[in-house]
């Protein structure tokens, strides 16, 4: 039986400078490398975000599009591979745009990620430290990515917390 892999969780606010750490950790590690990319691309900001993602990684990545199935696009990979899940919360904004079971997709997400079989590397958005939002929708993406960000917290074997482009060590 392998080794169990290791998982480790990066947050924080907007612009922090999540993943760009999360690029350079994953290929220090023996190739290949899987990138799974949440996002959807709905406008052209978003397409031009994308695209600048896709050409900080380089050669020798293969990029899956999972915007709704992450839970089953990370269990479909190999063992001992590392894999960059970019990022929770995109994730969880489809799943609420598209009025899916929360509970459920999160905890079917989070079981998955408690058993990584490699090295895993997953960024979200730290949205609970700024003020109340003003509308039951917005409050109610907030509870659920922190919510979410706990239970991913809770079981990764490193966290870290991005603060300016600087990574902290949390866990």
């Amino acid at each position: 039986m392998p080794d169990r892999g290791k998982l480790t969780f990066i947050i924080g606010g907007a612009r922090s400078g999540k993943s760009a750490p999360a690029e350079t950790l994953a290929p220090a590690l023996p190739s290949p490398w899987t990138y799974i990319a949440t996002a959807d691309a709905f406008d052209d900001e978003m397409r031009e975000r994308i695209a600048l993602h896709r050409s900080r990684r380089g050669e020798g990545w293969s990029t899956i599009d999972a915007p709704l199935d992450l839970a089953g696009a990370i269990e479909a990979l190999p063992d001992n591979q590392p894999v960059l899940v970019d990022c929770l919360t995109l994730w969880l904004t489809n799943h609420m745009l598209g009025e899916r079971d929360l509970e459920q997709e999160c905890q079917r997400l989070a079981a998955v990620l408690s058993r990584p079989r490699g090295s895993w590397f997953v960024v979200s958005n730290e949205v609970g430290q700024g003020i109340v939002p003003d509308n039951a929708l917005a409050r109610r993406f907030r509870d659920a990515a922190g919510r979410l960000n706990q239970q991913v917290a809770a079981i990764a074997d490193t966290v870290l917390l991005m603060v300016a482009g600087l990574p902290l060590k949390v866990k």
